[in-house]
């Protein structure tokens, strides 16, 4: 039987806001929850695994791996975001690995699950694929920024995107070389990227904060405007 602390965090999120509290009992019922520690693989590129992810707390990562092993962050996950919706519908195998960057609690739901949902609610197939849709545009936008655009500028439109109050409050995991990982540099390009825009007072780099000195200098060098 689920707990009602189950039932109401699941009800948070977005995938599953819109369902009765019924149908949201059947989703906690059959929601396994499961701990991993700073590090640990979730899912591997490659395998076959037909079960939707949801994050309950901590930060994970969605990587692809070079053979030399090098990595290309596609997404960073938290708290009520979902993960592995192509593998429940059309049973692939995992197009990504997802590791744990601190530890984190997760939901797996079994596909027969969410599948039994969608035949039975629309609107809940609606959202998966409006999420879907969401996914692939930010892939093609990496994809853009990747090939069109200078390291400075994915930097700068990727502080845009994270700050709230001009202000980027990084967590211990995102390190340098993490974030390096998510723009499709290294480490050390990264740190001359940031050290760029600091000489150019658009931004202000501590220990565990960004500031934004020059929101619309900043936007400028990102291309936003």
């Amino acid at each position: 039987m689920a707990t009602e602390e189950t039932k109401r965090a699941l009800a948070k999120v977005p995938y599953l806001a819109q369902l009765e509290p019924a149908l949201i009992d059947i989703v906690a019922g059959n929601a396994r929850q499961q701990e991993y520690t700073a590090g640990q693989v979730v899912i591997t590129e490659g395998e076959q695994d037909v079960a939707l992810y949801v994050v309950h707390t901590g930060w994970l990562k969605a990587v692809k791996s070079s053979p030399e092993g090098r990595e290309q962050v596609l997404h960073f996950l938290g708290p009520g975001e979902v993960f592995n919706a192509i593998g429940v519908l059309i049973e692939s195998r995992n197009p990504a690995t997802v590791i744990a960057l601190e530890p984190s609690v997760v939901w797996m739901i079994p596909q027969q699950v969410i599948l039994y949902l969608i035949d039975h609610h629309p609107e809940l197939g609606r959202v998966i694929v409006q999420h879907l849709a969401m996914r692939v545009q930010q892939l093609i936008r990496m994809v853009e920024d990747l090939s069109l655009h200078t390291l400075e500028a994915r930097l700068a439109r990727y502080l845009i995107e994270q700050s709230t109050s001009e202000q980027m409050q990084r967590p211990r995991w995102a390190t340098q070389a993490e974030l390096a990982s998510r723009l499709g540099t290294v480490p050390d390009v990264l740190h001359r990227a940031l050290r760029t825009l600091a000489k150019e007072n658009l931004i202000r780099v501590q220990r565990h904060e960004i500031t934004i000195l020059d929101p619309a200098g900043l936007k400028a060098k990102a291309g936003l405007i």
